[in-house]
This record gives C-alpha cells, structure tokens and sequence, in this order.
C-alpha cells in the first residue's frame, strides 16, 4: 500500500475509500471457520473481490481454502490492513503486533472502538478505522 497512508483520528469515508482502493492483503485477525459467523463471511466477500485474504486465529490450520496463522506475527509478507474480529480486551495486544509487523491500517469492526490502542497506532504511523465493517464500505464503494 505503501503511500496510501492517511493520518487522522478515525478515518472518514473518502478516506477508506482510498483505503479500499490501494489495499491488497487484508489479515483477517479472530476469523471462524464457521460460514454463519461475520468474520468469515466478511473474509470470503474480501477475497471474492480480489483481496488477498490472510486468515488468522491459532485455532485453524486453514480457512477458505487459505492457510490460517497463528498471529500476525506469523505472516509472511506485508500486510496492508489488518481487519479485528476479537473482543476489544484483545486489541491492544492486536494493534501492537500490527505495529511491529508494520501493517499500513488497523481496522476494526462495527462495533469496536478502543481509543488508546488506535492512538498508539496512529503514533507509530498507521491508519485507524474503527466501528466500521470493511465488507459494507467496500460494498457501498462499488456501488
């Protein structure tokens, strides 16, 4: 993603757009292998639209066909967007392995907000998306 990188509180929706726009891997942090649930309906809609869909959860070898890992820490490569589906205790601890893997954005879902973990992430140079779901920004893009 590299010069996509916006800086501000939390980003506005000409902001994920251009997020949307120049992201090509999205780690998909706390997915379930279970269809019914939203991460992973979330993670099969990113990678029916082109994204290079990188589940994580230690619980799974594999998700959608992907090889599942167990921390961001375990993936190889880059990673532009690192999607939350944990429960907001856990994000602290998310946002400093984005952090330290050098993600470009850190994103969480509807629903989760955790204003000192997104600060620290803003502070170390990433982007912020909270309470926002990536697959209906993505859609509202489209369309």
């Amino acid at each position: 993603m590299g010069g996509c990188q916006i800086p501000g509180p939390n980003a506005t929706t000409r902001e994920v757009t251009e997020i949307l726009k120049c992201a090509k891997t999205v780690a998909v942090v706390g997915i379930s292998h279970k269809e019914e649930r939203d991460s992973h309906k979330v993670a099969k809609y990113l990678k029916e639209h082109g994204y290079k869909m990188i589940p994580v959860n230690p619980k799974y070898k594999e998700v959608l066909s992907e090889t599942c890992y167990p921390t961001l820490k375990d993936v190889p490569g880059h990673i532009d967007v690192v999607d939350i589906f944990r429960n907001i205790e856990v994000i602290p601890a998310i946002v400093d392995e984005a952090i330290e893997v050098k993600a470009d954005v850190v994103w969480m879902q509807l629903g989760l907000v955790h204003e000192e973990a997104a600060e620290k992430a803003r502070q170390a140079g990433l982007t912020v998306v909270m309470d926002k779901c990536i697959k209906i920004e993505h859609a509202r893009m489209q369309a």
